[in-house]
């Protein structure tokens, strides 16, 4: 069975006919989940259960759970978390255990809801310039720390079963606009960027699954990273990152043009699948339809990352509890 060129996601609790009938048509790789599809654990099981049913197997559902502003899931269904930036910072020489025991929880949570995938680790490098929309996000100030930190934050998630995003794929930390709403440029040389920005994006090559930056390099070519195929060679070439790499989401005010062309751009480009989130069903039949199918090499890359998903470590919950407050000082959740 060959996978849509793409993951997409719901307008409601539950799948209505419509968005069944496409779905179970068009076999997208995948799903995605925003705050206007969760209510319940029961709920939420039962969308994942619709989508698995659409499709016929036991596609990918990920999500946005990164802590901080950015998780989905909130509370009385999951944790409320402390920015990565802050947490990490607060656990100090401690932050790889720490940010490993805070998202083998959040794997937790998610794998007993359904959801087997996450868009983290976030190895972006905060920069004195970084856009406040995504600076305390980021894990650290250099690029080791985020790689450190990014592969425990990984394995917390592989461990749990949930399969890793690492993003946003080759490095989002330059940008001074948020690219929901401007397209951000950066104009660094390749080998400023190859040191700092790229680097924990190299060290973390072997993950299943990455997420493109919709910024313009402008050194190296004047095409926002997703649409643009030096970029993505960059990535695949310098990088050395071979697992399925997905756009953000391609409705993003950062890029121009119609959705379907942006589609076909990105996938030309070299992206193996396309993120398209938020929009209306005849947006989402017209996103799946022009992505079509995955390439041969986007179905290896694919199949290579599901084989990833293997049965959860044991957890003994209470005892992570404790050894995060212990190496937090007790300063774990958001308050």
């Amino acid at each position: 069975m060959t996978f849509g060129a793409t993951i997409t996601d719901a307008e409601g609790l539950r799948l209505n006919p419509e968005e069944r009938a496409l779905f179970r048509q068009i076999n997208p790789f995948g799903f995605i989940l925003f705050s206007r599809n969760i209510e319940s654990a029961d709920q939420v099981r039962a969308l994942c259960d619709d989508f698995r049913e659409a499709v016929g197997r036991n596609c990918p559902i990920t999500i946005d759970q990164e802590g901080g502003r950015v998780q989905r899931l909130r509370a009385p269904l999951a944790r409320e978390w402390r920015s990565p930036l802050d947490h990490a910072m607060q656990a100090g020489d401690e932050a790889e255990r720490a940010m490993y025991l805070r998202y083998r929880l959040i794997a937790d949570e998610l794998f007993s809801l359904g959801i087997d995938s996450n868009c983290a680790p976030m190895v972006d490098v905060a920069q004195p310039e970084t856009h406040a929309f995504l600076r305390n996000r980021c894990y650290g100030t250099d690029a080791k720390t985020a790689s450190r930190i990014g592969r425990a934050v990984a394995q917390g998630h592989l461990d749990g079963s949930v399969l890793p995003v690492v993003k946003h794929i080759p490095g989002h930390g330059r940008a001074t606009l948020d690219s929901h709403h401007d397209l951000p440029h950066v104009d660094l040389s390749l080998d400023e960027l190859e040191h700092n920005d790229f680097a924990p994006f190299r060290e973390l090559n072997d993950l299943p699954m990455g997420m493109t930056a919709h910024l313009v390099y402008d050194q190296i070519d004047p095409q926002p990273a997703t649409i643009s195929a030096p970029m993505m060679g960059l990535i695949r070439d310098k990088i050395g990152f071979d697992g399925l790499v997905m756009t953000d989401d391609i409705s993003m005010k950062a890029l121009s043009g119609s959705l379907s062309e942006l589609a076909g751009l990105s996938l030309k480009a070299g992206c193996d699948v396309v993120l398209h989130c938020n929009g209306t069903l005849p947006e989402r039949a017209a996103v799946l339809e022009a992505a079509g199918e995955m390439s041969d090499t986007a179905q290896t890359r694919a199949e290579r990352a599901l084989a990833m998903r293997k049965a959860p470590q044991e957890l003994d919950i209470q005892a992570a509890e404790a050894e995060l407050s212990r190496l937090m000082g007790g300063q774990v959740y958001e308050r």
